[in-house]
């Protein structure tokens, strides 16, 4: 069988994407290995409709309600390989089977890789965030932490004195010079030379020289990357973000690959759900279109009068 369309991805770009085409009565595989980025959170926020609702509920009612569509078809696994040719793609998953279609979303995700502080890993999500959109709220005008991790850890520390009385920690990452330190001082931020030893409790930093500062919650820019090699694979152009590559897109979502749609964090400089199900449903109706006129969706300009 031949797809009109094979999702890799099914969180919730994929799953935005997937509905489009399937209520254009296309079919659609949609293969997913079930490792959401935000699995880590109690409860996701921001989003419309859904706001202080667990994550993986959204998921799963997303999810349901798609699979009402006869179209669609649910794989699970990890899609390995992707290869373009004269009349489409092929799919391989890691038992080896092959799936082919005539356009392809890459909805694949990122890779958060945090500093390798001790006890920051097991509270990511929990009470060490990376979008104060997103759970700066919950903090309920607490005190902040903001660990850097270079001087891109400006724009945190100067953003969450609106969440929270915020303290921007250095650890050793880097060293304001005096322009930024008069807008950390304009904003009212208070600025932790010293180096972080271990995270414990909610969010309590035992520092090298024996101090414990403790916060009600801490905001870390991680570094990303690909959670999937597939665009690479087909060669996608990327761009470099402020915290590593993402696939680039034009404003229909196809990448630079003719027929290869991207969206989500996978295609962002900094996503979050609402974002990553805004441009799954652009992809989703930009393939589709694609499928009628042709190109990435757009139907031809009309007929020159002159």
């Amino acid at each position: 069988m031949i797809w009109h369309a094979i999702v890799v991805g099914g969180s919730y770009a994929g799953l935005a994407a997937a509905l489009q085409l399937a209520r254009a009565r296309r079919s659609v595989l949609v293969i997913d290995e079930g490792v959401r980025r935000n699995r880590f959170a109690h409860k996701s926020h921001g989003f419309l409709g859904q706001d202080g609702r667990p994550p993986a509920e959204i998921a799963a009612e997303a999810r349901r309600q798609l699979m009402l569509y006869r179209t669609v078809t649910w794989q699970a696994g990890r899609a390995e390989r992707a290869d373009a040719g004269p009349g489409g793609f092929s799919v391989v998953d890691g038992a080896g089977a092959r799936y082919d279609s005539l356009r392809l979303i890459l909805a694949t995700g990122v890779q958060d890789h945090l500093p390798p502080i001790p006890g920051l890993a097991e509270r990511w999500g929990r009470s060490a965030f990376h979008c104060p959109y997103c759970h700066g709220y919950e903090l309920n005008q607490g005190r902040i932490g903001v660990i850097a991790v270079s001087p891109l850890s400006m724009h945190h520390a100067l953003m969450l004195p609106d969440w929270g009385a915020t303290t921007l920690l250095l650890n050793g990452a880097f060293e304001p010079d005096a322009g930024q330190s008069a807008e950390l001082a304009r904003r009212g931020v208070t600025v932790e030379a010293g180096t972080i030893r271990s995270i414990g409790g909610t969010a309590d930093l035992s520092m090298d020289d024996g101090r414990l500062l403790s916060f009600d919650g801490l905001f870390v820019m991680p570094r990303t990357s690909a959670a999937s090699p597939l665009a690479a694979q087909l060669g996608c152009a990327l761009q470099e973000g402020p915290l590593g590559p993402y696939i680039e897109t034009d404003p229909m979502q196809e990448t630079s690959v003719p027929g290869v749609f991207a969206c989500g964090d996978a295609a962002r400089a900094a996503g979050s759900v609402t974002f990553a199900v805004s441009d799954g449903a652009q992809a989703g109706v930009a393939l589709h279109r694609s499928l009628i006129f042709g190109g990435n969706g757009l139907p031809p300009a009309p007929p020159s009068r002159s």
